[in-house]
């Protein structure tokens, strides 16, 4: 048994839909990019920019934005070739597939469940934070012991508002995917207009000698402030997961995805800069540095209505990676690397609800028991662990002259991807030796399934 057998593209586009149900092809460039801008601005931007600043890049966050805004575009223009080329869900791992083998694939597609699992989990927790403190602002108080997750010091058990929003997320993504894509555009727009409404508001009372210094942990602080904020990025390479509910996915996914990252790097770069303008940098190790900033400068009304965009923002954030989990579930198991039975699309709103229902558990026990520090960390490496791999398929895609025609092409290859593995692999360099060995922990994990579960059971053994 071969496990570095490969599927050729055109078996891949063969095999959608081949249990007699497709999935619906509804969405557009604006649903897309949409999608883009909804996975990705929430909880880096809103919860984790504050730590940065405080404990890594200070002032020079802003530059640390820049460095993960550049190597997450290398990436995103060969995430936007493969979703071009290859219109299947399943993102990095139905790519790898074609270019890599079946281990490979089943390990990316191991990661990406890490990755999407982890990030809606680490949204769900930062979510549920930022709940309480608005329910606080009515004088309304959860008890402790049902706020946080696992710290029997602190007297916190679970963390039950994450789970019930997953629960709530859930039941909408089972609806079907045109009613999931107008519910997070509307969302979309109301946090877009509370950053832009941060920034008019914050503009005013900027003060240049809080830029001062402006690297006080020199370039090694903003490199980790880089692997840190690169968290605020992550969510773009969730839209390929929507290939096959795609119009003309060779001309719509490039733009989703290129697109949403260029406006969210715009925004995350103003916003950055005017924090750390209006604020000391010593000062923003908090849980919500957007909104401590504005009551910083005695504006609390409107730090309310940022909690709340806050809130509405890493909803839809949470929409979209539960979204790209459940689809990796299904394109993993239809591949019959995961039970075939996850694969069974529902006849009238045309999703797969098992795989649903399972992202659902998942992330329920993850965001509940797990603190978000934890669960921020193993996603940015999970994800640049992909972005890795995205790219160097590229080449291998180019070179085997597979794919769809007519579709988007990544320039300048292969100085693009060959750029893109190098910033992605010296992010991961940045992150923690604990997070490393939890990552290493998992990807053994998934070799023993592969070898005892998938190895026989896959489609190409048979």
């Amino acid at each position: 048994m071969n496990v570095f057998r490969k599927k050729s593209v055109e078996q891949i586009l063969l095999e959608t839909g081949n249990k007699g149900i497709k999935m619906n092809q509804t969405l557009g460039a604006f649903d897309l990019t949409m999608l883009g801008i909804g996975a990705i601005i929430g909880t880096g931007i809103f919860v984790l920019t504050g730590v940065a600043a405080a404990e890594h890049a200070g002032p020079a966050l802003v530059i640390s934005f820049i460095l993960a805004g550049i190597a997450c575009a290398f990436a995103a223009l060969c995430y936007a070739e493969f979703a071009s080329s290859v219109p299947v869900s399943g993102s990095a791992y139905t790519y790898s597939y074609a270019t890599f083998g079946e281990l490979i694939a089943w390990i990316l597609g191991w990661d990406l469940l890490l990755e999407y699992g982890l990030a809606s989990a680490a949204v769900a927790s930062g979510w549920s934070g930022y709940f309480q403190g608005f329910l606080s602002g009515f004088g309304i108080s959860l008890p402790k012991a049902i706020t946080s997750a696992y710290n029997p010091a602190e007297g916190t058990y679970f963390d039950l508002p994450a789970v019930i929003i997953a629960f709530l997320i859930s039941f909408l993504l089972v609806q079907g995917v045109r009613e999931s894509a107008r519910l997070n555009s509307i969302m979309v727009f109301i946090k877009i207009a509370v950053v832009l409404l941060f920034i008019a508001v914050g503009i005013w009372y900027v003060r240049p000698e809080n830029w001062t210094p402006f690297m006080p942990f020199g370039f090694s602080g903003v490199a980790a402030g880089a692997a840190t904020v690169f968290f605020a990025y992550i969510g773009f390479d969730a839209v390929s997961s929507a290939a096959e509910e795609v119009k003309n996915p060779q001309r719509n996914m490039p733009i989703g995805i290129i697109l949403s990252l260029a406006i969210c790097t715009v925004l995350y770069i103003v916003v950055s800069f005017i924090l750390t303008g209006i604020v000391p940098y010593t000062e923003l190790n908090v849980k919500n540095p957007v909104a401590f900033a504005l009551q910083y400068i005695n504006q609390d009304w409107i730090a309310g209505l940022l909690s709340l965009g806050a809130i509405t923002g890493m909803t839809t954030v949470l929409l979209v990676m539960m979204y790209g989990l459940s689809r990796l579930f299904y394109a993993i198991s239809r591949d019959g690397l995961l039970p075939n039975g996850l694969s069974k699309i529902n006849k009238k709103t045309k999703t797969p609800i098992r795989t649903t229902i399972l992202g659902c558990l998942l992330v329920s026990l993850l965001a509940g028991f797990i603190p978000l520090d934890r669960l921020a960390d193993l996603t940015s490496i999970g994800t640049l662990f992909a972005f890795v791999s995205v790219s160097i398929g590229i080449l291998v895609l180019r070179k085997s002259g597979q794919g769809v025609k007519g579709g988007f092409k990544t320039p300048f290859v292969p100085a693009i991807p060959i750029l893109s593995v190098l910033a992605c692999v010296y992010l991961m360099a940045q992150l923690q030796a604990e997070t490393w060995i939890a990552f290493l922990i998992w990807i053994a994990a998934g070799l023993v399934i592969y070898f005892i579960y998938g190895r026989t059971r896959s489609h190409l053994n048979k």
